[in-house]
């Protein structure tokens, strides 16, 4: 319970401080922050409860006004904004991304969390985001998707990092990720 408890504040930690990384700019000029690598590897590594978890803890932290996410933004008015769905989504998100990686236990690691990362971190991410554009915007479903598509490169990157990564920690660290644990 107590190593629970930790690795759901480290997880939510290290999202927090993958807000303070500069923002990456892709060569179409999109820029990509690092946020939801965080979010793709709580999932994956923690599992689907315990990855939701830290990122509960990380948008209550923002609710609070801590300034954590990228771009120092944090407190009640990012709830009002056109990432809402997408803070939000981060939740779903985890979870699916863990869901995945725990019932692909005969896949490799790598491929499972590369998966998961994908489904969660990206599917149910974007769906869950468009969904609050068009709620704050006030746009139908496909003007409010187009306005996230460039961003999938970046996060396809780093679907490969965080499956890259769990295969590291699978290697060296196999009793860390607790996705995997029976």
């Amino acid at each position: 319970m107590e190593r629970n408890f930790t690795l759901i504040v480290l997880f939510a930690a290290l999202i927090a401080v993958l807000g303070l990384v500069p923002p990456l700019m892709l060569p179409t000029g999109v820029p990509v922050s690092a946020q939801s690598l965080g979010v793709m590897l709580a999932g994956a590594v923690l599992g689907s409860k315990r990855g939701a978890l830290a990122v509960i803890v990380i948008v209550a932290v923002v609710a609070l006004g801590l300034p954590v996410l990228s771009g120092g933004r944090g407190g009640l008015g990012v709830f009002a904004g056109p990432t809402v769905g997408f803070l939000l989504g981060w939740i779903p998100a985890a979870f699916v991304t863990g869901l995945v990686v725990e019932k692909m236990r005969n896949a490799p690691v790598g491929v499972a969390a590369g998966a998961g990362a994908v489904l969660g971190g990206i599917v149910v991410l974007y769906l869950c985001g468009t969904f609050g554009m068009m709620a704050v915007l006030h746009k139908g479903f496909g003007a409010a998707l187009g306005l996230s598509l460039p961003f999938i490169p970046g996060d396809l990157i780093k679907a490969v990092v965080a499956g890259w990564l769990v295969t590291v920690i699978a290697r060296y660290r196999p009793s860390a990720l607790l996705s995997r644990a029976e």
